[in-house]
């Protein structure tokens, strides 16, 4: 087998990667250890009712409607999506009392004004001082990035207009959402709103969260408008695969790479668990930081003191998960996105404390058979002390009920509902996904350290997904594949591609 590029991994990053270089022309193989792709954002069926392993929340997915990374890599490769727009996008459930959440920023702030009217006010100064920063990035599209020198040539010579519009915004650029909210807004109510909003975005409150990063959620969600896949986060591997396989890419599927296998510093290919070799001069991993080195890689591959500092990056929590298939009589005016913050006295980050929940058969009915609805409510969990002992079971049921207690805040007899149910533990997410610790990536903080990129110090190795890019969701993972793929052929064939 002849091949130019070995991806290891089929998650939305490696997948991204891969379909935009063989859009490249390149010959790309796809190495996905399972028997179905999409890494952490996979879908999965159980007796009827289709559930997404991990995003539930997209906006920007119709054509032309925003700047999302993945809408762009689609578009490129000739693919499309069927979504469901909607709003409101759901409810935050506070210990004080229930808020509506709205994509619509005016109906949003209204909402607010409704708790605290001064609060309402800060927030649109909040807003105000962040939205510039991405009208300004909005003409520097991610599909014509790279991630290396020669990016500089080719946003000064394709989009200096836009390079001027950010120089007034440096300082925002380089700083977190949480420096903004310093100096915008007093009131406690809204702060502690702004830090749930960066801590669903990226795992971090608002003082680690980088302000890029929530000012192109604010502008997607009130521009863009939020919306669901029909067939759910499936449907978008679906899309990517196909994209793959019509520019010439292949996927391959049980095929559980063992090593990177390097001589002289240099890819020399993989090798597989069956033990069979294929030869490459070019290793993509979608794996983590953590996982490519210690597992993928011998310790020897690696400068010592450049391993060493990898490994040491802080990984975010993993996470306890419940999919339930339940009883829909009765519940014709659900919402699809709710979160439940427990205790005030709490922090929201605190494991248990706040409790995601995502019913997307509100938006998809085919999700679900007739009468019922699929549900994925998640919480933050360390992986340490989970054993798969005699103890394993009545720890799962002891740590998940936390979960249980948020649901019942948004369908007070869930209980009496349950046709289907199914606890997933930091080891589930570590085993099924192959994830150091079951993480869903970095834990750096906007100030406190650069995230590793997508390259390494070994030639012809290079690394896409969410330890490579701020933020934990799609459209960065997407943007990862995108500049790693733009990095590997020249400035030319990406101008040539998007015919600037």
């Amino acid at each position: 087998m002849s091949l130019d590029i070995i991806v290891i991994g089929s998650g939305i990053g490696g997948l991204t990667a891969g379909a935009l270089l063989a859009r490249y022309g390149k010959r790309v193989l796809v190495c996905e250890s399972h028997a179905i792709a999409g890494g952490a954002a996979h879908s999965f069926s159980r007796q009827g009712f289709h559930f997404d392993s991990g995003p539930s929340f997209y906006c920007g997915l119709t054509p032309g409607s925003g700047l999302n990374p993945l809408q762009q890599v689609l578009e490129v490769l000739g693919e499309s999506l069927q979504a469901v727009p909607y709003d409101p996008m759901g409810h935050y459930h506070f210990p004080e009392g229930t808020f509506p959440v709205y994509s619509n920023a005016e109906r949003y702030r209204q909402a607010v004004a409704e708790i605290t009217p001064q609060g309402a006010r800060e927030l649109e100064q909040f807003e105000k001082r962040l939205l510039p920063l991405y009208e300004s990035l909005r003409g520097i599209p991610t599909i014509a990035l790279r991630a290396d020198w020669q990016m500089i040539p080719v946003i000064l010579g394709q989009y200096l207009p836009s390079v001027l519009k950010l120089l007034p915004h440096l300082r925002i650029l380089q700083g977190s959402v949480g420096d903004v909210m310093d100096r915008e807004v007093r009131d406690p109510w809204v702060r502690r709103l702004i830090d749930l909003e960066c801590f669903l975005l990226s795992g971090l409150k608002a003082h680690g969260t980088i302000a890029p990063e929530v000012a192109f959620m604010l502008w997607e969600r009130s521009r863009a408008g939020v919306e669901y896949p029909i067939g759910g986060s499936g449907a978008i591997v679906d899309a990517l695969v196909r994209g793959l396989k019509r520019w010439g890419g292949e996927l391959k599927l049980n095929a559980h790479v063992e090593q990177i296998l390097i001589q002289s510093s240099k890819v020399k290919g993989v090798k597989l668990k069956n033990g069979e070799v294929i030869n490459t001069p070019v290793v993509i991993s979608n794996a983590t930081l953590w996982d490519t080195y210690t597992k993928l890689l011998r310790p020897e591959d690696l400068p010592p003191s450049y391993r060493q500092q990898s490994l040491e990056t802080p990984a975010v929590d993993s996470f306890m998960h419940l999919h339930l298939g339940i009883r829909a009589e009765g519940l014709e005016n659900l919402t699809g996105h709710h979160v439940v913050v427990h205790h005030a006295s709490k922090d929201i980050t605190e494991p248990g404390n706040t409790c995601m929940i995502s019913i997307p058969s509100v938006w998809d009915a085919n999700l679900a058979p007739g009468g019922h609805h699929v549900v994925h409510a998640y919480t933050l969990e360390p992986y340490e002390g989970w054993r798969r002992d005699e103890g394993y079971e009545e720890r799962k049921k002891e740590r998940s009920q936390s979960l249980f207690c948020a649901l019942e805040r948004v369908i007070p007899d869930i209980r009496d509902r349950f046709v289907l149910e199914l606890i997933g533990t930091p080891l589930t997410h570590a085993y099924y996904l192959r994830r150091y610790q079951g993480t869903y990536g970095p834990a750096i903080a906007a100030g406190k350290g650069i995230f590793p990129g997508t390259q390494t110090p070994i030639s012809g190795l290079y690394r896409v997904g969410d330890s490579t890019m701020p933020g934990i969701g799609v459209p960065a993972v997407a943007a990862s594949g995108i500049l790693c793929a733009n990095t590997l052929v020249p400035p030319k064939e990406t101008a040539k591609l998007l015919k600037i």
